[in-house]
Order: structure tokens, then sequence, then C-alpha cells
């Protein structure tokens, strides 16, 4: 499984938005595909809510990727 990490600047990112900012989707109707149908989880735990606050230290999978993102902040 390919681990990424992803930098942002704020308290938190939605997850549709983090799913575009990282790649893994190319268009918001996509990355609300992939929540919305059970793909994507958050901390270990399947989430199709796509406008969860994803904040620095959580771990989101896409398992049919293979992709693991992890979030971290940076200062600004």
């Amino acid at each position: 499984m390919e681990h990424r990490i992803i930098k942002i600047s704020t308290e938190f990112i939605k997850l549709d938005s983090l799913l575009k900012f990282a790649g893994i989707a190319a268009v918001g109707g996509e990355a609300k595909f992939m929540v919305t149908s059970g793909a994507v989880t958050v901390n270990g735990e399947v989430c199709t809510m796509r406008g969860k606050k994803i904040r620095p230290g959580d771990i989101v999978t896409i398992p049919c990727d293979s992709v693991e993102l992890e979030v971290k902040g940076v200062s600004v």
C-alpha cells in the first residue's frame, strides 16, 4: 500500500476536498461517489460523510486504490 503524507495549513480539510487535493479524485463528483459508496475509511472506520472534517493526525485509506493518506499540519 502506498503511504502519502498530505500537509495542510488549515485546522481541517473536508474529506471530499482532501481526495481532490491529493489527486485521488479528478473531480468533486468522483470524490463524492468514492465516499458515499463506502470506499473510504477514516482512522480505520468506513466513512460515508463527504464533508467529514479531516484534521492533522487522521489517516484516510482508499483500499481499492491501495493508498493511505496521512494528514499533517504545517505552520504558516
